[in-house]
């Protein structure tokens, strides 16, 4: 019997307000938020940390969840939770999957990024959301 994958990421503000995303250096070359697949005996919860800490080397604190989202394409569900930042660090790459990692500001995102991505840090940082679960259809890239 296969495992149905789940993953995991996490919505990182700092005192500005902007936003913490990571450039991977595989597939479209993207940016995003930090976050990764669970393993296993892990929570979702446990896999945004262990994902942030690997790919920026930051510690933080998982505060809520704020959506699930269902990919069909994939049979798979992410977890969104918003974290702060233990004080005092700064973001560094991992460089084995992320090259940069920066805080952006919502009116000035980078280049390419997913509608996916737009839309996790969007319902993370909507007071008024109050929906949990989306079904994603396939990604749309803004390049």
């Amino acid at each position: 019997m296969s495992k149905k994958p789940v993953g995991a990421a996490a919505v990182i503000t700092d005192s500005l307000g902007r936003v913490l995303l990571v450039k991977h250096n595989y597939g479209k070359y993207n940016w995003e938020i930090p976050g990764g697949l669970s393993e296993l005996n892990e929570s979702a919860s446990d896999t945004a940390k262990r994902e942030v800490l690997e790919e920026t080397g930051l510690e933080v604190v998982v505060e809520r969840m704020t959506g699930v989202y269902y990919e069909p394409a994939h049979d798979m569900h992410h977890f969104v939770f918003t974290c702060s930042l233990v004080e005092g660090q700064q973001p560094e790459p991992d460089q084995a999957e992320v090259t940069a990692c920066r805080f952006f500001s919502m009116d000035d995102l980078p280049r390419p990024i997913s509608d996916f991505t737009i839309s996790r840090i969007q319902h993370a940082l909507g007071a008024e959301s109050h929906q949990l679960f989306h079904t994603i259809g396939p990604r749309q890239w803004f390049e």
